[in-house]
């Protein structure tokens, strides 16, 4: 039986101005974080909190992806996903209110492209990360075949 529960650590240091890292004793790599350039003493070039809730819709998406493509037997090529995440102001609050995912799917044969979309809305719909905020994620995506007939 799986385990209901799941947990993912992370240790945060603050190292100076608006400027810190983030680790995790789960994995090897550090992430350097700031305010993002767009407020006051924000830092251009960073990992900022608004790219990382962004990387995490994305990145998302591709697991889910690559998990349902396996699970239907959905050979294919590459896939690339831009991601845009918009942050705007409502009600007098910054919010992360859409992030739109816009994969581009790679496949050789013309008769699984149906079958390709479909996989793509279904990695939307399943993404734990999507169905646990309230930011509206879109879609757009495009499915590519390389094969000539």
């Amino acid at each position: 039986m799986e385990p209901q529960a799941h947990y993912y650590n992370l240790d945060l240091e603050w190292t100076e101005t608006r400027k810190g890292k983030i680790s995790s004793p789960q994995l090897n790599d550090e992430i350097e974080i700031a305010t993002p350039p767009e407020f006051p003493g924000g830092i251009e070039g960073i990992w900022s909190p608004e790219h990382l809730f962004t990387a995490s819709v994305v990145s998302c998406f591709m697991t889910s992806f690559t998990a349902v493509a396996e699970y239907s037997k959905l050979d294919f090529e590459s896939l690339k996903c831009p991601a845009v995440g918009k942050m705007e102001r409502i009600d007098k609050k910054f919010i992360m209110s859409e992030v739109i995912l816009k994969p581009e799917l790679v496949i050789k044969n013309a008769k699984d492209e149906e079958k390709a979309m479909k996989l793509l809305h279904k990695a939307e719909e399943i993404c734990l990360i999507t169905r646990s905020i309230k930011t509206e994620v879109k879609m757009e995506a495009k499915v590519k075949i390389t094969e000539t007939v």
